[in-house]
């Protein structure tokens, strides 16, 4: 029989145990009793019995995790069920890496955190996989914070301060003003793979729109927003928004190529309406931004075409004309 020479708590083995369990095995690594038993004392310094060692697997499935056992596999002991699954958790670290608006030193800590769910062989999988390094992450450190800071402003009806920012020719984030903006927070959303959050005015009756990441030195103020309706849904008006332009909505109708529809819908979501013209080409109508839509149709300029309003038509031939004269 193993002598306990243990100067831990049983809280402190059991987490111990949960962290082995976690690290070194799943479906396709199983250990031993032995095996486990030798890295809780190689990893935690804790060295117990194999009683112990049963109880606290009994302890951690009370807390909900699963653990399958020799008299289910006919092997050994591993944890069933990790936080995340495989798929989740490469998911998950591929997004954060491939997000733009998340700096490269909060996407290595999300990826850590990440990596500490997972067993070392997934963890392994990820961090051997090569990945291009990617520039277009921004320098804005403040983007988590920013977040939930604006969740905490939201919640209690509390104006925030910030200083927005923007590019210059140097590549580097800077002020767009010198005066700090003011405004009331409403919502957070994801649109075109950015962080945005809608607040109003406090100057004037408006819906403004601000980029999350672009957002520096945010307070919140002890200034209570004025009366809003809560429950708008965001993401309908962020959905007549193109490119998060707020301008004002018009109805707007579009001429589209067959070859831009999977890009269409991307962009509009499987609620929109196509209506067959014939030739391969399809008819889109909508309420949206002008300023979007115009930036839709520069955007897709050999395939899409603006049919309406007439006042927006003659707008789109005057860029294009001015366009073809550079192009001389």
């Amino acid at each position: 029989m193993m002598v306990v020479i243990v100067m831990a708590g049983k809280r402190e083995i059991a987490f111990a145990l949960l962290d082995v369990l976690i690290t070194y095995t799943d479906e396709d690594h199983i250990l031993t009793a032995k095996r486990l038993l030798d890295l809780l004392e190689q990893k935690h310094d804790i060295k117990i019995e194999r009683r112990t060692l049963y109880a606290n697997m009994d302890v951690i499935e009370e807390y909900g995790y699963s653990i399958s056992r020799p008299d289910d596999n006919g092997k050994g002991y591993f944890l069933e069920e990790h936080q995340f699954d495989k798929g989740e958790f490469l998911l998950l670290c591929n997004a954060i890496h491939a997000s733009h608006f998340i700096s490269e030193k909060q996407s290595n800590i999300l990826i850590q955190k990440l990596l500490k769910t997972q067993s070392k062989y997934n963890a392994d999988e990820f961090v051997d996989r090569v990945y291009l390094p990617n520039e277009q992450k921004t320098p804005n450190v403040e983007l988590m914070y920013n977040i939930s800071l604006i969740s905490d402003a939201i919640k209690e009806g509390k104006v925030i301060q910030f200083v927005y920012t923007r590019y210059n020719s140097d590549k580097q984030l800077v002020p767009r003003r010198e005066k700090l903006y003011k405004t009331e927070p409403r919502h957070i959303v994801y649109s075109d793979g950015k962080p945005y959050m809608i607040s109003t005015s406090i100057f004037y009756k408006d819906i403004v729109v601000y980029r999350i990441d672009r957002m520096m030195q945010a307070v919140m103020l002890d200034e209570a927003v004025s009366p809003f309706d809560s429950s708008a849904d965001a993401y309908e008006f962020v959905k007549n928004k193109l490119f998060m332009y707020h301008d004002e909505d018009e109805l707007v109708t579009f001429k589209c190529d067959e070859a831009v529809i999977d890009q269409m819908i991307d962009i509009f979501g499987t609620d929109v309406t196509l209506f067959p013209m014939g030739d391969g080409y399809y008819r889109i109508t909508l309420f949206t931004s002008k300023t979007g839509a115009r930036y839709l149709a520069e955007s897709f300029i050999e395939h899409l075409e603006i049919m309406a309003p007439e006042s927006l038509r003659q707008e789109m031939a005057g860029i294009l004309q001015k366009a073809t004269e550079k192009y001389k």
